[in-house]
Order: structure tokens, then sequence, then C-alpha cells
């Protein structure tokens, strides 16, 4: 197994046909649904078949999901994403989701760590960005944590319910 994918606590890997209980309760948590663009909840059977359609390669896919598991018991506990992936421009756009009981325990800081030496050293990226809730200040301090820099604030980019936020525009650009 690489380097890349293994820290301290967790590590990523790629998706199993036996993730498919894990992924469908994390894809049907309705509070994640107004960041993610999901309107309605997954079936099993989708679900089944993004799995076992996905060739977990960023360059045939144009994005790549990992699993980010704890290591000490093995058990999956969230899922990090690389979406809108430019491979012209070595640029994409990051996401990652843990499960409630799962956060505040510094997973989502070494996830988010490995999947940039991963990007920046071995895929060779010039740049991944963020899109974040102006008032979610645990993914804010998250990113920033992990170097990203605020770029702008994009007023009314997301609407949840009926009412529209603003989002932050947040940048990481390959260390030199």
């Amino acid at each position: 197994m690489s380097e890349f994918f293994v820290g301290k606590q967790v590590r990523l890997r790629a998706m199993e046909p036996e993730d498919l209980d894990f992924i469908y309760q994390v894809e049907n948590d309705p509070s994640l649904w107004s960041i993610s663009n999901f309107t309605v909840p997954y079936s099993k059977a989708a679900l089944q078949t993004y799995i076992s359609n996905s060739m977990n390669d960023m360059f045939a896919d144009r994005q790549l999901r990992l699993i980010i598991c704890e290591l000490s018991r093995n058990l999956p506990i969230g899922i990090i994403d690389i979406i809108d992936f430019e491979p012209m421009h070595g640029r994409a756009e990051v996401g990652i989701s843990l499960l409630k009981e799962e956060r505040s325990k510094g997973y989502a800081t070494e996830a988010i760590d490995l999947l940039c030496d991963y990007v920046f050293t071995f895929l060779h990226f010039k740049q991944l960005t963020a899109h974040i809730l102006k008032d979610n200040e645990d993914s804010l301090r998250l990113l920033h944590h992990a170097g990203f820099v605020d770029c702008g604030v994009i007023k009314e980019w997301w609407r949840i319910g009926d009412k529209y936020h603003d989002v932050v525009l947040l940048q990481k650009i390959r260390p030199e």
C-alpha cells in the first residue's frame, strides 16, 4: 500500500462492494444534501451500480472517491472526494464528509493532508479548490489548517430551503 494513503490515524482506500451500506448511510444524510447538490435519497441499487462502474481512475472518471478508514478499528468513518477534475489545468475540487460521531478527532485533518500530499506530489496537480458555506466554521478551520486560503466570497451561491447562502471559495496551490 502506498505511503500516500496511510497516516497515523486514518488510511484512504478505494471503494469496495462491501462499502455499500456505509456509502448509503452517508449519501442519504439529509443534513449534507444542501451542500452536495443532492435533493433525493439514493437507492442501494443506484449506489451499487456507481461502485461497480467506478474505475477508481481519476483520468477516466474525472473524479476520485476514497473511503476514510480509522486505522485502529479498520472501519470506514468518512468519504473524501476529488471532483471537477480538469487535467489540462491541473486542478480539481475537494470535498470531505465524516460521520458525525467521528468529527473533531483529527481524522479529517489527516485525510485532507494525505490527499493533498498525493495530488501535489504524485499527480502533480497545480491546485485544489473547495466551496464552503460562509458560516461553516469547522470546515473553514479544517481547510485553513491544511493550507487552503480564501479567494473570495460567492454571494447567494447555495440554496438551502428557501434561502440563499454565501460560500467561501478556497484554494491551495501546490507548494514549490
